[in-house]
């Protein structure tokens, strides 16, 4: 039988995870919206794309503006995308209190269709929205998952493969905090075929290629306008949810309720993780030089601010 995966919000993120969740065959899919036609219509579409694809999962779509999860009972992961996107000029913390709301709503669903799922949060701002679904929930933090440190792990690799003109396959990059201003791009950790990224590249490149990875979001949602990033979130959520459903042992950055790693407690923060059926099943703690370290509490700092708000 195959797994099922849930995602919440049929918007331009959902779409795009439920449709990358169907071409690699990963599980069978419910996308579930709050508006009415959007989800089933989106779904059909996609169904119908799988015998083009030469794929055999499914896709269903339900509208849950009543609170009916039951369609998507027993999901083994949860994908939640629902929410306010961000538009140009607003900052992530803009969007705190109203996808604080749709949050608890969705949570509180979730819970109870899907007792046993995994949650992989990806609601802006995503630490906060994730340390919401953990309190929430009430499951264990092994079970509740920020999307981040993927997605701008690859903006940086993106931009780290365009300056050196090489594959994008060669560079590793390594970026850790906060899905924010303060995230934390670790250039002694990014290598291309295996060496250092300070060997290959003068510090001002560097500096340059880490500050555009801090402005990635902002810098497509001033190009669109009317939106934020959907494709390459997609894509990262996706590497999160093969890596449960295979149990791959894949060590990847995702936010991980931190209780004395790196220094930092009680607050979501983007680190290294070994991902697996339970979910993280391992936080890996690297060793950072000091000012790497206060780089990552300052990140942390600006997390507790936003989880202080909600009173988290």
């Amino acid at each position: 039988m195959r797994k099922k995966v849930t995602v919440v919000g049929a918007g331009n993120v959902g779409a795009a995870t439920a449709q990358r969740l169907l071409a690699l065959e990963l599980a069978d899919v419910v996308l579930t919206d709050v508006v009415e036609g959007i989800p089933g219509g989106k779904a059909l579409d996609l169904l119908q794309s799988t015998a083009i694809l030469g794929t055999d999962a499914a896709s269903l779509g339900i509208t849950t503006a009543s609170g009916d999860y039951s369609q998507a009972a027993n999901s083994d992961v949860v994908v939640v995308t629902s929410g306010f996107p961000r538009k140009p000029g607003m900052s992530r913390n803009d969007l705190l209190q109203a996808n604080y709301n749709v949050i608890k709503d969705v949570v509180g669903s979730v819970v109870k269709s899907s007792p046993n799922a995994i949650i992989i949060m990806v609601t802006n701002p995503m630490d906060a929205m994730a340390q919401a679904a953990y309190k929430i929930s009430g499951f264990p933090k092994h079970r509740v998952i920020g999307m981040a440190g993927i997605l701008d792990s690859a903006r940086m690799s993106t931009f780290v493969a365009q300056e050196l003109r090489v594959s994008v396959e060669n560079v590793h990059s390594l970026v850790l905090g906060g899905h924010g201003d303060t995230m934390v791009p670790l250039p002694r950790y990014t290598t291309v075929a295996s060496i250092p990224l300070p060997e290959l590249l003068p510090k001002e490149r560097i500096d340059a290629i880490s500050d555009r990875t801090r402005n990635g979001g902002a810098e497509i949602v001033n190009q669109l306008k009317t939106g934020g990033a959907y494709y390459a979130p997609g894509a990262a959520a996706v590497q999160m949810v093969e890596a449960i459903l295979k149990d791959k042992k894949k060590i990847l950055p995702c936010g991980a309720y931190l209780e004395g790693e790196y220094g930092i407690r009680g607050v979501f923060v983007g680190v290294p993780v070994k991902l697996g059926e339970r979910g993280i099943e391992q936080i890996i703690e690297l060793k950072l030089a000091p000012e790497e370290t206060a780089a990552l509490h300052k990140s942390a700092a600006s997390v507790r601010e936003l989880v202080d708000v909600l009173g988290l």
